[in-house]
């Protein structure tokens, strides 16, 4: 686990963001990606969060999005280069897909991120590309502030756990583009689904550093989630982190 230090130059890299899901647990009918967020799509106001100064550079960002989002999504623009790709069956076929449609550069680092994390956080950020010098991969966590018990299959307490090792992963998750193509096509060779994208390296063996990141890099996943963060009506903008406190 590392501590995020001051900023410093990094090297630009991709954005890449999986948003091929229908999410609709939100409810309302739309993909939670889609939803109104400030007046954009979340999912506009996400990668917009990582264009802001202090952010680190990006050479371009690459999206995965459901069929019916596809003309709609091609429409937008970063000034930067963008390629927008069809979601897959999965999450983790989504990401694969969208990696394949990123240039030939092997040595190029890729930030995944969900694109209903709108607060990124730009000092872990900046870490978790630094930690690519002498590291596989890197992923963004916040610590366990909670007492975790683990129990056996009758719902019976075995042990508690120590929650100084324990962390909640977050996104970006990082690795250089070949590192990412070549975890995903093995783990479609072996039909193995991940929980989360560093869990591909993890299973090659590959050594993946924990950045400390802070829970207002939240994701947006309940309605609760966004009851709690949505602007008042009259009250322009999207939310801010200062709205978490």
């Amino acid at each position: 686990m590392s501590t995020p230090s001051s900023p410093a130059a990094t090297e630009p890299a991709y954005l890449l963001i999986p948003a091929g899901g229908r999410g609709l647990r939100m409810g309302g009918g739309v993909p939670k990606q889609f939803r109104d967020w400030g007046g954009v799509p979340l999912l506009q106001a996400t990668i917009e969060a990582f264009l802001v100064p202090g952010m680190p550079a990006l050479r371009g960002i690459a999206l995965a999005v459901p069929g019916d989002r596809l003309e709609q999504v091609r429409t937008w623009s970063f000034v930067l280069p963008l390629w927008v790709v069809e979601g897959g069956e999965t999450r983790q076929d989504s990401v694969e897909a969208a990696l394949a449609a990123l240039p030939e550069a092997p040595d190029a680092p890729v930030l995944i991120h969900d694109g209903v994390r709108p607060f990124p956080p730009a000092l872990p950020i900046h870490e978790a590309l630094r930690s690519l010098a002498g590291w596989d991969g890197a992923v963004l966590g916040e610590a366990s502030t909670d007492t975790l018990k683990r129990v056996d299959p009758t719902g019976c307490v075995v042990c508690t756990e120590p929650r100084e090792a324990i962390f909640r992963a977050q996104t970006p998750q990082v690795a250089r583009l070949s590192t990412w193509r070549h975890a995903f096509r093995e783990a479609r060779r072996a039909g193995f689904a991940g929980t989360d994208d560093v869990s591909l390296l993890e299973r090659l063996g590959l050594r993946v550093r924990l950045v400390a990141s802070p829970a207002s890099n939240l994701k947006l996943t309940t309605p609760e989630d966004w009851t709690r963060l949505v602007r008042p009506q009259g009250v322009a903008g999207a939310p801010t982190v200062a709205d978490l406190r």
